[in-house]
């Protein structure tokens, strides 16, 4: 037998608005009939319903409160690439989100690399390049 991820959990300051932020990033929403409200400690996002397989096959994210804030890098990480858009115009949407940019990682020739990201609590992520980008490149 063998295991299936649940859903990922985040350790947060703000439980509600690290799922606000993030539900706007990921296009996810709240868990049907169970809404996240301030001052929530503990905060589901999931994929819409329109999405082609069910809800469990998805990418769950959960934010737990806890007393102590992130101190040190991320040992994990998402990385996450753009559907519909290019991968400039992805990191220009999630910075008016409220992220802040940590590094840029992509390769002066523009045939590779990502954008480090941090959400409004510090914790780090990855902006990659889209399947169309890859496909233009000739890489997908």
């Amino acid at each position: 037998m063998t295991s299936r991820i649940s859903h990922t959990t985040f350790d947060a300051r703000d439980a509600y608005a690290q799922s606000v932020f993030w539900a706007d990033v990921l296009g996810y929403t709240d868990v049907p009939g169970d809404p996240n409200l301030p001052g929530h400690e503990e905060c589901m996002i999931v994929p819409p319903a329109d999405h082609d397989a069910p809800a469990e096959s998805h990418g769950r994210v959960l934010f737990i409160e806890v007393p102590e804030p992130k101190t040190v890098k991320n040992r994990g990480h998402l990385d996450l690439r753009p559907t519909d858009r290019t991968q400039a115009e992805e990191v220009a949407r999630v910075l008016a989100l409220g992220a802040t940019q940590v590094a840029d990682r992509r390769r002066p020739d523009g045939k590779g690399g990502w954008v480090v990201l941090a959400d409004p609590e510090g914790n780090e992520f990855c902006i990659l390049r889209s399947d169309a980008e890859l496909a233009a490149a000739g890489e997908a």
